[in-house]
């Protein structure tokens, strides 16, 4: 697998991937979350192809201090093959490469096969309290 930056031609495939795996929720816009991480220097959504075919991506950005990855993916027809850690290893590089040291992500608390997952690449659970507000004044979301 390559990883590159995403491209405009890509940004379709990148929506219907992360549709496929689940992971784009109602109160989320998958194109305004692209548009937004390309928009400054603090994000990138990364994907990973296989010959021309997109098999992985992530969105990953930073505030200054911590690292953050969203949308971490593998189409489930290319899973099993290492292309969940190659695609956190260019996010974990891309974070180096701008001086971040600490990496963080959120997995739902019932998703315990991803949580396998990073375990198995020496992520460990940290105990917080996550706190949130939606800022148009919409209520809470799950």
């Amino acid at each position: 697998m390559k990883v590159a930056r995403l491209v405009d031609t890509d940004i379709q495939a990148v929506v219907q991937l992360w549709l496929r795996c689940g992971l784009v929720r109602p109160w989320n816009d998958p194109e305004a979350d692209i548009r937004l991480a390309r928009a400054g220097t603090n994000a990138d959504v990364l994907v990973g192809r296989r010959g021309r075919t997109i098999v992985a991506s992530v969105l990953v950005g930073h505030d200054g201090h911590r690292g953050w990855v969203y949308y971490v993916s593998v189409d489930p027809d290319h899973q099993r093959q290492d292309f969940g850690r190659g695609i956190m290893s260019a996010a974990e590089d891309w974070l180096r490469e701008r001086g971040i040291e600490k990496m963080q992500l959120m997995v739902r608390s019932d998703n315990t096969k991803v949580q396998a997952f990073y375990e198995s690449l020496g992520y460990g659970e940290q105990k917080r309290v996550i706190y949130a507000k939606w800022l148009d004044g919409r209520p809470l979301t799950p």
